[in-house]
C-alpha cells in the first residue's frame, strides 16, 4: 500500500470546499466546508458568496484532512484540483490554492475534471472501476449518462440534459411546495411517507421519436407547479407528500430507464450512479431493481460520496499519477465550462518540471 500514490485532491466547484486524500484507492481523509446555510436565504447558490467562503475556508480545511489522514504534506505525491466544470469563481479559488500548494511543495499539479470525478470516487468503495462503465451522474448543476473506457482519458457522453438538470428541479418544486433549500433531501424525506401514484405526472422525453438517452425535466417541474398552483387557487390543502412522491418517481423513473436502456444498448454490464442526486434512497432502490432484472451490476457510493467532495477529486488524482499521467503545467486555468471529455487538463512540460522548485521550496515555502 505504501507504493501507491499519496494524492490531496482540492474541490470548489459549487458550494462545497472540499478536500480530500487517498493512497491509491483507500481514502484516509475526506474534510468538508460547506456555505449551504449562507445561500438558503436565497433559495439558490450565490455565485459570489460561494467563492469567498472558499477563501475562508479553503487552508484550515486542508490541514484539517492533513491531520485526518495523519500525513504530512512533504509526503504527498501529487495535488490533483478541480479545473471545471462549475462556477468560474469558485474554481478560481480551488484551482489557485492548488498551483500554491504544489509549487511549495514541489509536487505534480494535475487539474481533473468535475463529473469524471463523480465517477472515478466510486473506487473508493467498490475497488477499481470496470471498463468499460456506463455512469449516471445527477446533480443540481448535471444530468449525465456517461460511457467510460479509461476514467484518466477516454469519457464519451451518451446523453445529457437539454434544459434543468434533475437536482435544480428539486430545488424548485421545494421551494413551491415551501420545504427550503436545498429541494433534494427534503423532498426524499417528505416522499417516504407519501403515495408515488398518487399523480400522474408527465415523463420528459420518453417518446418513441426522441433522444434515447437525453433528459428534459423543465416540463416536469412546470407541470408539478401548476398543479400546486391549481389546488391553491381552489383554496383546496396541497398533499405536499403525495406531491413529493410523485414529482420524485417521475424523475427517478426517467432516470433509471434511460441508465439501463443505454447499457443494453451499448453491451456493458456495470451501472453506476453518482452526483448529489445519487444520494435519494428512491433513485437507489429503483435503480437496483432494474439493474437487477436486466443482469446489470450497480455500483453507488455512499451518500457523502455522491455529493460534491475533495476524496473523488483525489481518487482521480491518484489514477492520473499511478497511470503516469502527464500533469497540468504551472499556467492551468479554470475551465467553467470544461468537456467531460477531458478528464484532465495535462501539461506539456518535461516530466522533471517540478524538480527545479523542490529545493527551494522544502526549506523555505512550506513549514
Amino acid at each position: 500500500m505504501a507504493d501507491e500514490p499519496l494524492v490531496l485532491g482540492i474541490e470548489t466547484s459549487c458550494d462545497e470546499t472540499g478536500v480530500g486524500i487517498v493512497r491509491g484507492t483507500t481514502l484516509l481523509a475526506d474534510a468538508i466546508a460547506s456555505s449551504v446555510d449562507e445561500h438558503a436565504r436565497f433559495g439558490g447558490v450565490v455565485p459570489e458568496v460561494a467563492s469567498r467562503a472558499h477563501l475562508e475556508a479553503m487552508v484550515p480545511t486542508i490541514e484539517r484532512a492533513l491531520k485526518e489522514a495523519g500525513v504530512s504534506a512533504r509526503d504527498l505525491d501529487g495535488i490533483a484540483v478541480t479545473a471545471g466544470p462549475g462556477l468560474a469563481g469558485a474554481l478560481l479559488v480551488g484551482v489557485s490554492a492548488a498551483k500554491a500548494y504544489a509549487y511549495a511543495l514541489g509536487k505534480p499539479l494535475y487539474g481533473v475534471n468535475h463529473l469524471a470525478s463523480h465517477i472515478c470516487v466510486d473506487q473508493l468503495e467498490h475497488g477499481a472501476l470496470p471498463e468499460p462503465t456506463m455512469a449516471l451522474l445527477v446533480s443540481g448543476g448535471h444530468s449525465s449518462l456517461l460511457l467510460s473506457t479509461d476514467i484518466t482519458s477516454d469519457v464519451r457522453p451518451m446523453g445529457a440534459t437539454i434544459d434543468d438538470a434533475a437536482g435544480e428541479a428539486f430545488d424548485k418544486i421545494a421551494r413551491v411546495l415551501n420545504l427550503g433549500f436545498p429541494g433534494g433531501p427534503v423532498i426524499d424525506r417528505y416522499a417516504k411517507e407519501g403515495d408515488p401514484k398518487a399523480i400522474a405526472f408527465p415523463r420528459g422525453l420518453t417518446g418513441p421519436r426522441d433522444p434515447a438517452y437525453d433528459f428534459s425535466f423543465s416540463g416536469l417541474k412546470t407541470a408539478v407547479a401548476r398543479w400546486i398552483e391549481a389546488r391553491r387557487a381552489a383554496g383546496e390543502d396541497v398533499p405536499v407528500r403525495d406531491v413529493a412522491a410523485s414529482f420524485q418517481e417521475a424523475v427517478v423513473d426517467v432516470l433509471t430507464r434511460k441508465a439501463v436502456r443505454a447499457c443494453k444498448d451499448q453491451g456493458v454490464d456495470h451501472l453506476m450512479i453518482g452526483g448529489g442526486v445519487a444520494a435519494n434512497s428512491r433513485l437507489r432502490v429503483l435503480a437496483q431493481e432494474r439493474c437487477e432484472a436486466a443482469g446489470i451490476r450497480l455500483r453507488v457510493p455512499r451518500p457523502k460520496l455522491c455529493t460534491d467532495n475533495g476524496a473523488m477529486v483525489a481518487a482521480l488524482g491518484a489514477e492520473m499519477v499511478a497511470r503516469n499521467r502527464a500533469a497540468s503545467d504551472w499556467d492551468l486555468s479554470a475551465d467553467s465550462s470544461l468537456p467531460v471529455t477531458d478528464p484532465h487538463v495535462p501539461g506539456h512540460a518535461h516530466p522533471h518540471t517540478h524538480d527545479h522548485v523542490h529545493e527551494v521550496s522544502k526549506e523555505n515555502l512550506y513549514s
